[in-house]
Order: structure tokens, then C-alpha cells, then sequence
């Protein structure tokens, strides 16, 4: 690409915000700077989801200008967290000079000088060190904006590496800077879009070290808030919240701000607000509690039975638990997967078998003060419609409640096999017939996979549906869901239709109306 347009700077931020939620737990697992809360990986993708979705949800004509603007909007009101919030600064500087049409190498100079300005108390080997070597290293490159995001790119690897170095508390941990990680993912994925390459997931470096706990480094409360309120406001407030607390970053501007502050009682810092301005979008956390919940960061844990299924899983970002067909997964690696995922956990067991399981783990979970709900997905297709509806930005309930209807709208359906002798309530079967059954159920007993999924498909249909969802196994033979496309094409072209390589065993298809 010549220059970053429109439809440029929307891959991009979405391609960001989808590469950190699948890097979320990862990069949750570096933090421990400025405390050990466990959720930086989880404020980036909330930070870079807010952006991504303010962005998309603009005209597609609409001029260069107005998206960064608004790409700017959307991290600020978005940003969660301190280093989300230091992210979107970096973000604004970038649409400051970007929505003129300057140069890239522009840009990420003012992103990081405006970054590093938002900042109370700058610290080195933070997402700050990494923003600046970034800086730097692109500050004399001729070329055009692919060759500048590579050396971007390159720059935040080697200075992410270098953080120990600078951070005590980091070498201590055997980590690098959680910010930092995440920001290294966002201009790989800059790169991506520039070169028009795919890129190589980012591998997040793993703790090498025992992460110090919050107990060992004290508490207290975040507090952050937007506040609406002048410059000469804010800068008297900056110089309130900076006596009473750390971990201060005020970003914004043009009448908005967004502010986070770590302090020992968050009263005074929001009646502090109260005199600056109109604070709104209050958050307030007790340090000490989220740490023991695992974290605060909202999570999915999702069972899946095959490669394909759980890729996809994994691409939403959920914590994926492997079990093989027929089994149930282990309750070690259950109670894992949920420890990973956060502090707020919504399990899709996505299996009978697999639902006990979850809700024991899920228990020990809660004895341990996570929150965590087991929900009602009995099949595959059931756990990716939930996925599908699941906003981490919604109160924890409010989400479970979401998921948990999207889940009860969708049928299930799968084609399987026989392998011996039953009476089923379709009728007896034998060796080699294909049953076909619904909502757990045999339906149809037939001689052919493309019969048999032709008519399990039209019975499901028969009570009404709009959407269609194909998952083909590792059995299924090939064209079997171009045939069934053309079939859906001949009766019910209303009907939306999506299909996947789920590579499961056992089932050649998994069929879902929504």
C-alpha cells in the first residue's frame, strides 16, 4: 500500500483486535507491572475492540479524516485499563498527523511522544520503552509505509526483549512488558495489512519466573473514569490525583478525557472529577480482589472435539479444552483452561458428557472467587452461536444472559454412522446406516450421507429458521456441502448459510438452524 486509506485502517484495527483476543490470556499471564492484576492482555483487546467497532460502524465512503478521528474516539471511550489507555494515546497521535495524509514515520513519532506525555510518572521498560525505540528506528527510513511497518514491527520485538533489562520487577517475574507485548502484536498486524502478507501469529513470550503476587506488592483501588472537562481543569486535576495515588494517565482531549489512577481510597479521586468536570462511565476496582479472582478479565472457555472446531473457537478467543469424540474432558485440564480465561468465565461445554465436568471445575473455580456460569450448550453449533453474540464489554450476566438465548435458538443437528445393531426411535438400524438426528434424537434412518443430511436439514428448517450452519467432519465426503448449498439454494434461498471444517471424528456433519 501506498498510504493507510480507509479501507486500510479498518483491516487493520480489526485484524489487531481479533489477533490480541486470541493473545488475551497470554499476555494477562506477563502482568506485573504496574501490579500483578493479571488483565493487561484483556484491556488491550477491549481497547482495540472499541476502536475496531466505532470504525466499522462508519459509511464506507466516508473520507480519510473522519475514520482516524473516529478510530481516535473509539480507543479513547473505549480504553480500559493503564496500558489501554496509554494504547489509545498512541492511537490518537497516529490520527493526528494520518488524518492530514502525513507520513507513517510522522505518525508513530507523535504516538509516542503523546503517549509519553499522558503519562504522570514515566517509567522504562513499559509500553512507553517500546513505543519510543519504535520511534527511532523509523525516524530515518525512506521508504514508504510497508517498509516503515516493518521496521516498526522489528523495533518493538527487540525493545520488548530488552524491557527485563530496564524493569526490575520484570526480570524478578522472568517477563516482558505485558503493554508492550500487545503492542508488538498491533504492528505486526499494521504489517499484514501494509504488505498484504498473512501475518504469522504473534508468539507471546511465556513467564520463565514466579509472576509476584499482589500481596507481596500491596492493593488499592483503580480508579477510571471519562470526564468531560477544559484543559486548565484537567491540569489542575492531573496535579490532584498525581499527590494522592500512581499509575496516573490522563489522554484525550477536545473536551474529553479518559483518566486512570491507582490509589488507597478512590473517593477523593472521583470527587476530584467532580470539580474538574462531569465524570461519567465510573469504573472502580478493588486491586486485591481481582487479583484473587485470577484476574479481571472477561473470559470464554469453549469444549471442542476436532482441530477445525477448536481453531475456530480459538479465533474468537476463547480458551479452548480438547476432548476426543465419544470422551469427556479431563477435570485438571478444565479447571486450567478456567483459571486462564479470567476472573468472569462463561464454560460452553458443548456436550452433555462434557457439562459435568465443567460444572465441577467450575466450583472449584468459584471457592477460589471467580465468577464463573456454566452454560446450556449441548453441541458444537450451539457454543459457536453463543460465542458469536458474547460482548466482554457487557456486565458479566448481562452477557451470560445473551449467550445463553443465543444458544436455546439454535437447533442442533448431526449425520452420523451406525456401527452395530439398536432400535432408535426412528426405527431399528444396522451396520452402515446413516442416522440422522435432531436435537439429540434419531430422525432419519437412510443409506446416504447426502439423503440423510438433505432431510435432517429440511426438518429442521420446517419450524422456521434463518440461518444455517454446516460443520463437516474429517469423514464427510468431499462435495458434501456443495451439494447441500444447492439443495438450500433449490428449497429455502431465504436461508443464510455458513459451513466449516470442523476435522472432527465420529461425525461427518454437525448441522445448526438459527
Amino acid at each position: 500500500m501506498e498510504v493507510l486509506d480507509p479501507p486500510g485502517v479498518r483491516r487493520w484495527i480489526r485484524l489487531a483486535a481479533d489477533a490480541l483476543g486470541r493473545a488475551r490470556a497470554e499476555i494477562d499471564a506477563l502482568n506485573v507491572f504496574p501490579v500483578a492484576d493479571g488483565d493487561t492482555g484483556t484491556n488491550l483487546h477491549l481497547t482495540m475492540l472499541s476502536a475496531a467497532e466505532a470504525v466499522e460502524a462508519l459509511p464506507d465512503d466516508v473520507e480519510a479524516s473522519v475514520v482516524w478521528q473516529t478510530l481516535s474516539y473509539g480507543a479513547l471511550v473505549g480504553a480500559r485499563g493503564n496500558s489501554g489507555v496509554i494504547v489509545s494515546q498512541a492511537l490518537r497521535g497516529l490520527a493526528d498527523v494520518l488524518k492530514d495524509g502525513a507520513d507513517l514515520r510522522d505518525g508513530l513519532a507523535r504516538a509516542a511522544s503523546l503517549a509519553r506525555e499522558a503519562v504522570a510518572r514515566p517509567v522504562e521498560g513499559t509500553v512507553l520503552s517500546v513505543l519510543g525505540a519504535v520511534a527511532r528506528a523509523v525516524q530515518d527510513c525512506d521508504g514508504g509505509p510497508a517498509e516503515v511497518a516493518r521496521r516498526a514491527a522489528g523495533a518493538a520485538r527487540s525493545a520488548l526483549r530488552r524491557t527485563p533489562e530496564q524493569l526490575d520487577v520484570l526480570a524478578r517475574s522472568g517477563v516482558v512488558d505485558a503493554g508492550g507485548a500487545g503492542l508488538a502484536i498491533i504492528l505486526e498486524c499494521l504489517v499484514a495489512v501494509v504488505t498484504g502478507a498473512t501475518s504469522e501469529r504473534f508468539e507471546v513470550p511465556a513467564p520463565t519466573g514466579r509472576v509476584t503476587p499482589m500481596s507481596e506488592v500491596g492493593a488499592g483501588y483503580e480508579v477510571m473514569y471519562l470526564l468531560d472537562a477544559d484543559d486548565a481543569a484537567v491540569a489542575k486535576l492531573r496535579r490532584e490525583l498525581d499527590a494522592m495515588g500512581d499509575s496516573l494517565v490522563v489522554v484525550g482531549g477536545d473536551g474529553l478525557w479518559n483518566v486512570h489512577v491507582h490509589v488507597d481510597e478512590a473517593g477523593p479521586a472521583v470527587e476530584a472529577a467532580l470539580r474538574a468536570g462531569r465524570p461519567h462511565r465510573i469504573r472502580i476496582t478493588y486491586l486485591a480482589e481481582r487479583t484473587h479472582r485470577g484476574g479481571a478479565g472477561r473470559g470464554v472457555v469453549a469444549v471442542a472435539a476436532g482441530d477445525g472446531i477448536a481453531a475456530l473457537f480459538e479465533e474468537s478467543g476463547a480458551v479452548v479444552v480438547r476432548r476426543e469424540p465419544g470422551t469427556s474432558p479431563s477435570l485438571p485440564d478444565m479447571l486450567a483452561a478456567i483459571r486462564k480465561a479470567g476472573g468472569e468465565v462463561a464454560v460452553l461445554p458443548n456436550d452433555e458428557g462434557a457439562r459435568a465436568v465443567a460444572v465441577a471445575a467450575a466450583e472449584i473455580a468459584r471457592e477460589d472467587g471467580a465468577a464463573v456460569s456454566v452454560l446450556p450448550t449441548r453441541a458444537t453449533v450451539q457454543g459457536l452461536a453463543a460465542l458469536a453474540v458474547h460482548d466482554p464489554l457487557r456486565r458479566f450476566d448481562d452477557d451470560v444472559v445473551a449467550m445463553t438465548d443465543a444458544a436455546g435458538h439454535t437447533r442442533h443437528g448431526h449425520v452420523v454412522v451406525a456401527d452395530r445393531e439398536a432400535v432408535t426411535s426412528a426405527g431399528p438400524c444396522r451396520p452402515g446406516d446413516v442416522l440422522g438426528l435432531i436435537d439429540g434424537d434419531v430422525a432419519v434412518i437412510g443409506g446416504g450421507l447426502d439423503e440423510v443430511a438433505e432431510t435432517v436439514v429440511d426438518r429442521m428448517l420446517a419450524g422456521g429458521g434463518e440461518l444455517v450452519t454446516l460443520v463437516t467432519g474429517a469423514a464427510a465426503p468431499a462435495g458434501l456441502a456443495v451439494r447441500l448449498e444447492r439443495h438450500l439454494g433449490r428449497t429455502r434461498p431465504d436461508a443464510d448459510l455458513v459451513v466449516y471444517d470442523g476435522e472432527q471424528g465420529g461425525y461427518p456433519l454437525l448441522i445448526g438452524v438459527e
